[in-house]
């Protein structure tokens, strides 16, 4: 007896990436089946419980902006909010929040639970239902064949994951939860490759037991904006909690160093590679040995409990080399903690293997999304969940796929980055890495996207609304600004405030608020005439309308350079083009061009290790 009705996709894993999948597939109309080890720990914040941060914050916006949850989910579940490098141009701001770490998970699995069309089996998936070379269902553990049109796989850190403390390991793919075996091992025998990566997570600590005095408080802005473009009730700013920061020292480190000789790091038991740019303290003393100190957040877990994340002292020592050496930072002299930090090794699939619409290239209709592909972080996996789960229901209605451009989000230079470059540590999104970032800001994301998802089916009328009218709010202030002159005499106090120069004639506002001293708030602030002009707008309004005044020039420059490498992304290269027949390739580039199989000419020459010039070969051998 079959126990269950044939879906039209099947999402495995209740992550961040999951999670979005499910959702997003399920409002653009598919029946979905969402598979989950443990119901109790849908959406679980694994490590730090904070979404966002630099390029992370501009994911999330772009997630909201497409119709996804993972915004809406934060907004409510935040306890901290704040805005990073605001000294910094726009480009650079990055919104950050402190969650709830309860409350998030909490939150979208209600939400899941009012999505139409999303039903929930707790059960482990051990192999995929592949015939004809297609992805249609999945078996599980417990035996049941579970049938479906599409499959997408969200597995976390779970496949294969081995639990590292110390000389102890034991397997897991997250503390007291079993590993996921079986699905590697199908996969290579269909000629997938896989390999291992590796991430870790501090001890956590009984906030009781920590003296506060010795730390430096860390206080939420006195204003929160929140990631979400609808409106969304968040905290007061007088309701956030504070997080705190203390260092290290040359005791903490010389403790540290006494167990490096029983370190799976340093002995050989660890063979996958960890994350660059959040390395554990062990990589950090060692790599950066001139270093007397690093820097340790203490981060509140939720509004209703005491349990503190060390943020910044992720390690994999053993137990009592931790608890000594954690109990010699300031503050921590007499810490309790409740559970110590790890190490986790587990099986990713290079995502070269993957198409731009994160669809295997060897099983059709069976899609990768999250750390499976070699990222980390939630905000990476959830935005390919988003990806994957929008082209699988497209995928099986035989429509074409979305494929967002480097030009238009962060979310459309991760995927084009994994799929080209691929990766052989954990990749985490920064904004160096968007060589459109004046374009791509966390302010414009619904300005960019929001029509594209209202296409699809997936943005809400609401939210369509929302961005017409920003956009003829924001035109109506630039409109207001180009057209009202100011007297120097009404700007007189102002200037010698700000220690500007002062006006000798006339002057339109739109050109004074060129000036790098002057803002657009102040500025209304100083001129009641002005002020009420634009007093009908929302401060978000007059901000975006202030930013697209004052980098006037360098988004005119930015979108001209996108309009000329747009003229090789639409030189198309046929699936079946022979590379064999150009001689004068590279062999590199042979090789590269022959496993990645670019779309376009703009892909081609995005991949890693291959030249310019074998572009134009390529480009050459096309135009004949």
């Amino acid at each position: 007896m079959n126990l269950f009705q044939k879906y039209d996709i099947i999402v495995v894993g209740a992550g961040h990436a999951g999670c979005e999948a499910a959702a997003a597939a399920a409002n653009l109309g598919s029946c979905v089946l969402l598979i989950t080890m443990n119901m109790q720990t849908i959406a679980q914040m694994s490590c730090n419980p904070a979404m966002g941060g630099i390029a992370k914050g501009q994911i999330i916006r772009e997630i909201d902006a497409l119709g996804g949850y993972s915004a809406i989910v934060t907004d409510k579940s935040m306890i901290q909010f704040r805005m990073l490098n605001r000294s910094k141009g726009p480009a650079m701001w990055s919104p950050r929040a402190q969650s709830d770490r309860m409350l998030f998970a909490k939150t979208w699995r209600i939400i899941l639970e009012k999505t139409r069309g999303v039903d929930f089996y707790q059960d482990t998936v051990s192999s995929i239902i592949i015939e004809n070379n297609k992805a249609c269902g999945v078996i599980t553990s417990l035996g049941h064949h579970i049938y479906s049109n599409g499959v997408v796989i969200t597995s976390g850190t779970f496949l294969n994951g081995i639990i590292h403390i110390g000389e102890k390991k034991f397997g897991g793919g997250r503390v007291a939860e079993k590993a996921s075996i079986g699905i590697t091992e199908q996969l290579i025998e269909y000629g997938f490759q896989s390999s291992r990566l590796k991430t870790g997570t501090p001890p956590r600590v009984d906030g009781r037991s920590l003296d506060y005095s010795k730390m430096d408080e860390q206080k939420g802005d006195p204003e929160i904006s929140g990631f979400s473009y609808l409106d969304i009730d968040t905290i007061k700013p007088t309701q956030q909690k504070s997080c705190f920061i203390t260092y290290t020292n040359i005791k903490v480190h010389d403790i540290l160093r006494s167990g490096f000789d029983r370190s799976p790091m340093y002995t050989g038991r660890i063979d996958g590679i960890g994350p660059r740019y959040c390395p554990s303290i062990e990589d950090k003393i060692n790599r950066f040995s001139d270093k007397d100190r690093h820097q340790i957040f203490v981060e509140p877990e939720g509004f209703e409990t005491v349990e503190i994340y060390v943020n910044g002292f992720s390690t994999s020592l053993p137990e009592e080399i931790q608890y000594e050496s954690i109990r010699n930072i300031p503050g921590f002299e007499s810490v309790k903690v409740f559970r110590p930090g790890y190490a986790i090794e587990y099986d990713f699939f290079p995502p070269t293997q993957l198409k731009n619409s994160l669809e295997t290239k060897l099983i059709n209709n069976l899609f990768f999304a999250g750390q499976i592909n070699g990222t980390t972080g939630y905000e990476e996996a959830a935005c390919q969940g988003l990806i994957a789960g929008i082209n699988a229901h497209k995928k099986i209605n035989d429509l074409d796929p979305l494929i967002l451009k480097r030009s238009e989000a962060y979310i459309g230079v991760l995927i084009d980055d994994l799929i080209n470059k691929g990766t052989d540590e954990p990749y985490r999104m920064f904004t160096s890495r968007a060589e459109y970032r004046t374009l791509l800001r966390q302010d414009n994301a619904d300005l960019r996207l929001t029509q594209l998802s209202y296409k699809l089916g997936l943005a809400s009328q609401e939210r369509m609304d929302k961005v017409i009218h920003k956009k003829n709010s924001v035109n109506e202030i630039i409109n207001i600004l180009n057209s009202f002159t100011l007297k120097p005499e009404q700007l007189e106090f102002y200037f010698e405030n700000i220690q500007s120069a002062q006006l000798t004639e006339k002057q339109k506002a739109c050109k004074i608020l060129l000036r790098p001293d002057v803002d657009i708030a102040s500025l209304i602030t100083s001129v009641p005439e002005l002020k009420e002009k634009v007093n009908d707008f929302t401060k978000q309004e007059l901000e975006q309308a202030e930013i697209q005044i004052k980098y006037e020039r360098y988004i005119e420059k930015e979108s001209a350079l996108v309009e000329r490498m747009a003229a090789l992304e639409e030189l198309l290269i046929p699936d079946n083009f022979n590379y064999d027949k150009i001689s004068s390739l590279s062999n590199e580039a042979l090789q590269k061009f022959k496993k990645i199989k670019p779309s376009t000419l703009g892909q081609a020459g995005r991949i890693s290790g291959v030249n310019p010039s074998d572009v134009q070969i390529l480009m050459v051998y096309m135009g004949r």
